[in-house]
């Protein structure tokens, strides 16, 4: 039975390796995400490990608000000069360095933008002197208030040279410096990380980094000879108190590496979850392999049933092949996982402005869930053909036909309960019903909505695949490409179910965000009675923001009614973390905002006063009188009294503070202006007066309102076309299921092909057959996907409401370029099905058997 199973298995190697590619490249997202986040959290580990190269022990105060990496910045709070000083004391200590180091230092490059970075921070502070990790390149230090020195990084994307005059964006408007020096790091390496760095001297760093002359942000400590690190980190920490945070350096190393790889966990999240669709849709091809393959052993099978092979020996044989399939799938899909890995570490590294590599390596997760992740969905896939081929009866071994239809109750009733389940799922996900289970009730839901419906396609693949094909059946091989894509209801849906999963996500992705999309554009119509805005598209790890003066410049303008300016951070409101603003004129927004406070007034905030919207207020039970307590980014802790309760969609947030509180978020600078206009002024008369107030910013453009809310919503469309990227593997995949489907239909209907090129039917009417049963499948999957995409997208909006997504918008001119290339998948799938179907020798075939 083996030998006869390994004799099978050779003779059908091309068709099995076919079905075995899609693993591989469902396999390749697995390893590839593993070797993608190995490789870069080493590299961040030797990044972290020079930056603390010669600290024994670093000092920063403990942040006022603990936020990871997928919420936002971290900011350390500033301290005092007197911690310096009782730390220099120490015995122990051979030298103490106070630091100043914070994001946001921005440098306007020779074009007058300012440098952009997506990844990597724009670091600002003081110059402390060259070491054996820093070297000066060219120039000198910085002396003088107006002098700086950069990277060799950031020198060589700004385009700029020793001598030059350039602008620098910080806590303050543009200053003008002079570039006196460009330095670089041990290894020629021109940064750590890709960051762009540029050193003040230590009084202005302190005032345009900090905003605090003599503060530092971290203390750099060198122990004595002989003391070691853990030793003078306790000392340290004991004078210091509990207020700040103190390690030793491999300590902070670790620390500041581990930040980081949590934002990769994210990260490999994301390719694990493509993964997982590519392997669901690997899934259904493999199924369908197997399938037709037992299909076309019938008689095979049955006379091996009838010189005493066993069920369970025919179960083996079937499922000996899939293992044989898995294991090769598996280990293609590892190595190829490894090349793709070090690929997009590659492009990481480059997109991060030069990031240095830790060396390649396959971590042993990568090996073990390529293994066990491939060959269980083969051995699933291959298990329900291995059942089907151990009840084949000795006696089909006399029996011409193979394949007999099948009753489809039984797929049937199993199709309504797994959707019924998936839809159970989604409902719980979206309603926020999952006992803190959302995210997997929403995937499983999602999962079990694909199964049930691909067992509910056979039911309606005949009626719907007869529709569609009727616009070719006015030709003869129109007319049996039709018969031909319907004859087997089971197969045609297991085929066109592949290229489902890959449309209806895109679909759903695509009613989702443009969705979001109108809604953002209908409530900024609604809500925000200004014709003009101060704002920036985000390049960086900050939103853009400006000089506060702009905005009572603004006011002052002729033609201008009302300007207003907001500013927004990420606090700890009574022990929760939420986003709040803050607005430079409250009246401004009232009247901008038709913001009509139900209770209370919010024209009149104070500075210990603060409104908020009604839901926040009704959720929180707060009314106007009571406190809350907040927590910014600096600071003390604050007590606001609730003075005003507005509508949510007449508020910008749900918590607005005045002017005053913004002095202790992270960037103390407004990221949006609001400028209404007095009745007669046209944009034009006053666009361009803006334009000269926010010259010396220019991250920032004046803007109307329909393109401010283009801008804020150009995040939407970079993400759909990130996500049909990835979910384009999926539809290869799909692609390679109909190929092999056909293929595999072409050699089950050899005989039957010899005998109509025998009665006439031409070459090219052989291949034109061929390729109308290839588009009525692609088309009616492509159909599925569009219906079921557009339902899961509507469940998605409507569950979403109630956080501001009211449109529903179907994307129609999309679903019709989706059915369209569904067509032209089709075409160029049968293209090599057809050819053999051409070539195929009609005496021969005639003879087969």
């Amino acid at each position: 039975m083996l030998r006869a199973t390994l004799k099978s298995l050779l003779a059908r190697k091309v068709r099995l390796l076919l079905s075995g590619l899609a693993v591989v490249l469902g396999v390749m997202f697995v390893s590839g995400a593993f070797v993608l986040t190995d490789t870069l959290g080493r590299s961040f580990d030797a990044i972290f490990a020079d930056a603390y190269e010669g600290i024994d022990v670093n000092v920063t105060a403990k942040p006022k608000i603990a936020v990871d990496e997928a919420q936002g910045e971290q900011v350390a709070p500033p301290f005092p000069a007197a911690a310096l000083e009782k730390v220099d004391t120490l015995p122990g200590v051979a030298e103490a360095t106070g630091v100043v180091g914070a994001q946001g230092a921005r440098l306007i490059g020779s074009n007058g933008k300012v440098v952009p970075t997506l990844g990597p921070p724009q670091l600002g502070g003081n110059w402390l002197g060259e070491s054996d990790l820093v070297r000066l390149r060219e120039g000198r230090e910085p002396r003088a208030d107006d002098e700086i020195v950069v990277n060799a990084a950031l020198a060589e994307a700004a385009k700029v040279s020793v001598g030059d005059r350039v602008g620098v964006l910080t806590l303050e408007p543009k200053r003008e410096f002079t570039l006196v020096g460009v330095f670089g790091y041990s290894g020629d390496r021109d940064s750590i990380g890709g960051a762009h760095e540029v050193m003040f001297t230590t009084p202005v760093a302190q005032r345009l980094m900090l905003g605090q002359p003599g503060a530092y942000s971290s203390i750099a400590v060198r122990a004595a000879d002989g003391v070691r690190p853990e030793a003078l980190r306790d000392d340290v920490a004991g004078v210091l108190g509990a207020e700040y945070d103190v390690k030793t350096g491999e300590q902070a190393s670790e620390a500041a590496s581990a930040g980081l790889k949590e934002g990769l966990s994210f990260f490999n999240q994301i390719l694990l979850g493509f993964a997982g669709v590519a392997l669901l849709v690997g899934t259904f091809l493999i199924l369908n392999t197997f399938s037709i393959i037992v299909a076309q052993r019938t008689r095979e099978l049955a006379l091996m049933r009838a010189i005493g092979a066993s069920g369970r020996q025919i179960i083996g044989s079937v499922v000996l092949e899939a293992i044989a399939v898995g294991l090769l799938a598996s280990a293609l899909g590892l190595a190829a996982g490894i090349g793709i890995g070090a690929l997009l570490a590659y492009l990481f590294g480059q997109f991060a402005g030069g990031l240095t590599l830790a060396g390649l390596a396959v971590p042993p997760a990568a090996v073990i869930s390529s293994f066990a992740v491939g060959m269980l969905i083969t051995l699933v896939a291959a298990l329900l053909p291995a059942l089907r081929a151990s009840r084949i009866p000795p006696i089909a071994a006399m029996q011409d036909v193979a394949t007999p239809d099948r009753p489809l109750t039984k797929i049937t009733v199993a199709g309504a309960v797994v959707t019924t389940v998936g839809a159970v799922l989604l409902a719980l996900g979206l309603t926020d019903n999952a006992g803190g289970n959302t995210l997997a009730a929403i995937l499983g839901g999602v999962l079990f909505a694909f199964v049930g419906v691909a067992l509910l396609t056979p039911l309606i693949s005949r009626p719907v695949v007869s529709l569609l094909g009727a616009v070719f059946a006015w030709s003869v091989p129109g007319k049996l490409g039709r018969l031909n894509s319907g004859r087997n209801p089971r197969r045609t849906a297991i085929t066109a179910a592949a290229l489902m999963v890959g449309i209806a996500l895109v679909t759903g992705v695509t009613v989702v965000l443009d969705s979001a999309k109108s809604s953002i554009a209908d409530r900024a119509a609604d809500t925000i009675d200004a014709e003009l805005t101060i704002s920036g598209a985000q390049s960086g790890p900050r939103q853009p923001t400006f000089d506060p003066a702009v905005i009572d410049k603004a006011a002052a303008l002729p033609g201008v009614s009302t300007a207003v300016g907001l500013f927004n951070d990420f606090a700890e409101v009574d022990g929760e973390q939420r986003y709040v603003n803050a607005a430079t004129d409250l009246a401004a927004v009232e009247r901008i905002f038709h913001a009509k406070a139900t209770s209370g007034s919010l024209a009149t905030l104070r500075p210990d006063q603060i409104a908020l919207s009604e839901p926040v207020a009704k959720n929180r039970g707060k009314a106007v009188g009571d406190t809350l307590t907040i927590q910014f980014a600096r600071g003390a802790r604050h007590t606001y009294t609730v003075a005003a309760i507005v509508p949510e969609d007449r508020l910008p947030g749900s918590y607005l503070l005045p002017r005053e509180s913004a002095a202790d978020f992270t960037v103390p600078q407004p990221y949006l202006a609001l400028v209404q206009l007095a009745d007669g002024t046209s944009i034009g008369q006053v666009q361009p007066r803006l334009e000269e107030l926010v010259a010396d910013s220019p991250e920032v453009s004046v803007a109307d309102r329909a393109a401010f809310v283009e801008q804020q919503t150009g995040a939407f469309d970079q993400l759909l076309t990130m996500i049909q990227i990835l979910l384009a593997l999926a539809i290869v995949i799909a692609v390679l299921g109909i190929v092999n489907t056909l293929a595999l239909s072409v050699l089950e209907r050899t005989r039957e092909l010899g005998l109509l090129r025998a009665i006439g039917l031409r070459r090219a009417q052989t291949m034109r057959m061929i390729t109308v049963e290839a588009v009525v499948i692609s088309v009616f999957g492509a159909l599925l996907g569009v219906v079921v995409g557009t339902g899961l997208g509507a469940a998605v909006v409507r569950a979403l409401k109630e956080e501001g997504i009211t449109d529903l918008v179907l994307p129609w001119s999309q679903m019709g370029v989706f059915l369209g290339l569904a067509a032209l998948i089709g075409v160029i799938a049968a293209a090599l099905p057809a050819i053999r179907a051409a070539r195929i020798n009609v005496l021969g075939a005639i003879a087969h058997d």
